[in-house]
């Protein structure tokens, strides 16, 4: 991902422990201050698709996965434990830090 990149992250609703069908922003806040600690300026913008994530730079869908696939709370603790995480670059850089489970490219 370039330097300093504007990151529209795109998301749909999706269901929480039986609640109903809403946009939340609770499991993107991990994802959110990464971006913003290297540097890059992020636009939330919401879309139809349930249970969707999508990461957009220059116009590009570069990440998407199942928005219950991200963690929330734990990650700032795995950050911590792993500070060498946090020098990992390049694409897939998101994946690695921010995802449970198996990847999905776009």
């Amino acid at each position: 991902m370039p330097k300093n990149a504007l990151v529209i992250l795109r998301y749909g609703p999706y269901s929480a422990v039986g609640l109903s069908v809403e946009y939340r922003t609770f499991r993107l806040e991990g994802l959110q201050a990464v971006l913003a600690r290297d540097g890059h300026n992020v636009i939330l913008e919401k879309i139809e698709d349930w249970n969707v994530v999508e990461l957009m730079v220059n116009e590009e869908v570069v990440f998407h996965c199942n928005i219950k696939d991200l963690e929330f709370e734990s990650f700032h603790k795995s950050m911590r434990k792993r500070p060498e995480t946090q020098q990992k670059r390049g694409k897939g850089h998101e994946e690695t830090i921010h995802r449970k489970g198996n990847m999905k490219g776009p």
